[in-house]
């Protein structure tokens, strides 16, 4: 029976307040308007920008919240306007979307959209400003057009890439953030040939900006040596293979003011998905996700929606 039009009642992980645990109950997800998409969440993964905004350190805190923004899941239905994708398709949710009409979109120099870059304070969707989570007719604001610790979300149609179906999704998820914090990667992807796990894609409009900033910008050279500062999930994203004796380039990864200086003072094997995902846990655990990352015990967790 299909659900397109109509109001879901589904599960979320809701952020009632900073620091406090997600408590995971029933919502009422609205359908898509105007250039939205509604998504089916199968798996998401828990980043540390997640955690950043759920401890609410250094921001003006925003709750009650829908954290989440690494995830893969199949399209539910369409709003108006939408052509890019229908329902069916599998979809991985991206946090800094492209309109493909404004100036940096159509620039092959950057992919900071002018309508979807990213805007951490923003609780409701573009059309409106209106949300589209609420509890007992209340509203629940949205985390960075994504907010995929939801098993429905809605987001924009720029902020959604479509794959290929046979991409395992509890797998790829893990490129709509891990591989995408960075500069340098637009439009299509034109490097999957160079991982296995890439030729599932078939499209994409903002992904793997972390690898493509060193594909695209730093250009390392074959047989040269690079040196990696930060090796989270954007690090080993961008990581060739460890080296002695000074590098020709490095790139760092950390956001750490220090850490960038550190990396200018030090210029002059195939990346597995498997090797970023060191726990997994069902929906109804997605606290535990939490504990590992506070306590350093994890680099991504993945969490299962349908268990």
């Amino acid at each position: 029976m299909s659900t397109a039009g109509q109001v879901i009642r589904c599960k979320a992980a809701v952020a009632w307040e900073a620091g406090k645990s997600l408590s995971v109950e029933e919502i009422e997800v609205a359908p898509p308007k105007k250039n939205e998409v509604r998504v089916k969440i199968h798996f998401t993964s828990l980043c540390h920008t997640d955690v950043y905004f759920w401890e609410a350190k250094g921001q003006n805190p925003l709750f009650p919240r829908i954290l989440g923004h690494e995830a893969g899941g199949v399209v539910e239905s369409v709003g108006e306007g939408v052509t890019d994708v229908q329902p069916g398709d599998h979809v991985l949710p991206i946090f800094t979307g492209e309109c493909k009409e404004c100036p940096h979109c159509l620039s092959e120099a950057s992919n900071l959209c002018d309508l979807l870059r990213i805007n951490t304070e923003r609780g409701g969707m573009l059309h409106d400003g209106q949300t589209r989570f609420s509890k007992d007719g209340k509203p629940i604001y949205h985390f960075l057009g994504t907010s995929t610790f939801s098993e429905y979300t809605v987001v924009h149609v720029g902020q959604v890439a479509k794959i290929n179906p046979e991409a395992p999704l509890d797998k790829v998820c893990v490129l709509s953030c891990g591989m995408s914090t960075g500069r340098g990667f637009t439009t299509t992807l034109l490097f999957f040939s160079i991982l296995d796990i890439y030729e599932h894609m078939t499209y994409s409009s903002s992904l793997l900006a972390g690898f493509g900033a060193t594909v695209n910008v730093a250009k390392p050279k074959k047989g040269g040596s690079v040196a990696v500062f930060g090796l989270g999930a954007v690090g080993l994203a961008v990581i060739s293979e460890m080296t002695g004796g000074g590098v020709d380039c490095s790139i760092e990864c950390t956001g750490s003011t220090q850490a960038m200086v550190s990396a200018f003072e030090c210029v002059h094997d195939e990346l597995e998905l498997d090797k970023f995902i060191t726990h997994s846990v069902p929906f109804l655990d997605i606290n535990k996700a939490f504990e590992y990352m506070l306590r350093g015990e994890g680099l991504r967790c993945m969490i299962h929606m349908d268990a």
